[in-house]
């Protein structure tokens, strides 16, 4: 198993081992083998959690919770690194989150999120939830590409300390122009894709928790009332947090505290404006799911 260390290429995964049909792939599918390792107060930990109690995986694949904020000076988990020392020799970088980790051999198989996601589903998933059905692969990369690229990415660049006014301006125009596409989609419609939960809604679900409880801080006032206003949007988003396996993996504080310890960008008048009340949406049952938090 080869790793990357996070200093040389901070976007790539320092691990990405899959999990395969059987014993030649060296990662195959067990029950109770693999543990998953997830702070929800970052978004591929929280899209990996949403997908886990999707796919009914409680009882096959266990979840170990990590603090909102790591503990070592490198930003890594401290409780993570004997994991990463086993899986590359004098690995240099952070032991970071999420982790698919292989309790047999006490290594880490994977950090690539969405290839976790996938591998959940497609060999332990089951008949409960079809995350990926036959056919969709292709509309479900197109919307996390536009997740991604069109908000995420947007967003950061309109907000981080640095950017000219010309890029900002860009930056704004594309988070505007991604947003109103995803609203005119689900216009009318309960999901993104088909009639059943995708992957694609647990990106996008975890795309507008993000752009609301984070990137919102760091755009302006016209801005976040520009994005209030797709009601479609919100409708869904209000929709999918009253669902126990997405709203009770939410966990406000700890986002607000992560974002607090590691954020650098620029504060704006956006902040004042809350677009959704996540925590009045949130299922009855949030209070089942809980961080290893100490604060």
């Amino acid at each position: 198993m080869s790793a990357t260390p996070q200093a040389a290429r901070p976007s790539a995964p320092a691990f990405r081992g899959r999990i395969g049909r059987d014993a030649r792939s060296g990662h195959y599918a067990v029950p109770n083998r693999y543990r998953l390792h997830l702070t929800t107060a970052c978004a591929d930990g929280l899209r990996i959690a949403v997908a886990h109690s999707l796919l009914g995986l409680a009882d096959v694949c266990p979840v170990t919770f990590l603090p909102a904020v790591p503990d070592r000076a490198d930003g890594g988990h401290a409780v993570l690194r004997p994991l990463y020392d086993a899986g590359a020799h004098r690995y240099a970088g952070a032991a970071l989150a999420p982790v698919l980790s292989d309790d047999w051999s006490g290594r880490v198989v994977s950090t690539h999120a969405p290839d976790i996601t996938r591998d959940l589903a497609g060999r332990f998933g089951g008949c409960r939830t079809d995350l990926y059905p036959r056919g969709a692969e292709s509309e479900i990369e197109a919307v996390e590409r536009m997740c991604a690229e069109g908000v995420e990415d947007a967003a950061q660049r309109a907000g981080a300390p640095g950017t000219g006014p010309g890029e900002r301006a860009r930056a704004l125009e594309t988070l505007r122009t991604s947003l109103n596409a995803l609203d005119r989609r689900l216009d009318g419609r309960t999901h993104m894709l088909r009639d059943q939960i995708t992957a694609a809604d647990v990106e996008l679900w975890v795309t507008l928790v993000q752009l609301d409880t984070v990137h919102r801080h760091h755009l302006d006032a016209t801005t976040v009332e520009h994005l209030a206003g797709r009601t479609a949007l919100w409708s869904y988003a209000r929709r999918l947090t009253a669902r126990p396996a997405f709203g009770r993996h939410l966990d406000l504080d700890a986002i607000s505290r992560r974002h607090q310890a590691r954020c650098e960008g620029l504060e704006a008048a956006g902040a004042a404006v809350q677009i959704l009340d996540w925590a009045a949406h949130t299922a009855a049952d949030a209070t089942a799911v809980r961080t290893a938090d100490t604060r």
